[in-house]
């Protein structure tokens, strides 16, 4: 793969484009947030890897940026920012992995393997997902509840077309990290929670019947009340 790396640590960034040279692919390196978002618009690649604290420009307003004009290429986050807010800050930003320093990098590449496994597969038809009077429409990214257009987030969409693909089905917190995230967090994380309820304010909070329900101790279920 063609992988630009934006990192501003001269031993970090030598470090993995090493690593990732040695595994075939081939990397290119910006050392700060202005010149990593000039190349990455300029140039295709297929695979962006970003650190957050960047000089002259954040990872994350680069990531923002990059994603106005390119929804496809995957975007893997490298930052020392590892609580859970700052999870999804990149996450809500258009990152598709969020990889926390240090790190292990056998795990990078896992990562990176899983990245590659999504963009390859073949998206599934562009069927109107219905329950009750909410709709979402995948191929126009629209979500509708009696008749009231909802604006959601990118990982927010994701997760709710990942419920209603389910609906009547329970699914867990681990599930929903492995198929909308693919990846995961600390065990004490309570970042599916908050997404969750991110949803419930917007498509619950003011219709009838509610359709997003806990199982204490299993997970979630999307239904008719």
């Amino acid at each position: 793969m063609k992988i630009l790396l934006v990192e501003d640590e001269p031993k970090v960034a030598a470090f993995l484009q090493k690593g990732l040279t040695e595994q075939q692919h081939s990397v290119e390196v910006a050392s700060d947030g202005p010149t990593g978002l000039r190349r990455a618009l300029a140039e295709s690649f297929d695979l962006l890897i970003l650190d957050n604290l960047l000089p002259g420009l954040n990872g994350l307003d680069v990531c923002r940026q990059v994603r106005t004009q390119n929804s496809a290429v995957p975007i893997l986050m490298l930052t020392a920012l590892g609580e859970t807010d700052d999870k999804i800050r990149g996450l809500d930003a258009g990152a598709d992995d969020y990889l926390v320093k240090p790190f292990a990098f056998q795990e990078l590449l896992a990562r990176i393997r899983a990245l590659v496994r999504r963009r390859h597969e073949t998206p599934s038809p562009d069927i109107v997902l219905r329950l009750a009077d909410l709709t979402l429409d995948p191929g126009r990214k629209l979500v509708q509840r009696a008749n009231q257009t909802i604006q959601l987030t990118a990982r927010e969409f994701a997760l709710l077309e990942y419920l209603l693909r389910n609906q009547e089905r329970v699914v867990s917190r681990v599930d929903i990290l492995e198929q909308v995230w693919e990846t995961s967090f600390d065990t004490g994380s309570n970042v599916i929670d908050v997404y969750i309820n991110f949803l419930r304010k917007k498509i619950d909070k003011d219709f009838s019947p509610k359709l997003i329900h806990t199982l204490v101790g299993m997970g979630y279920v999307m239904k008719e009340e």
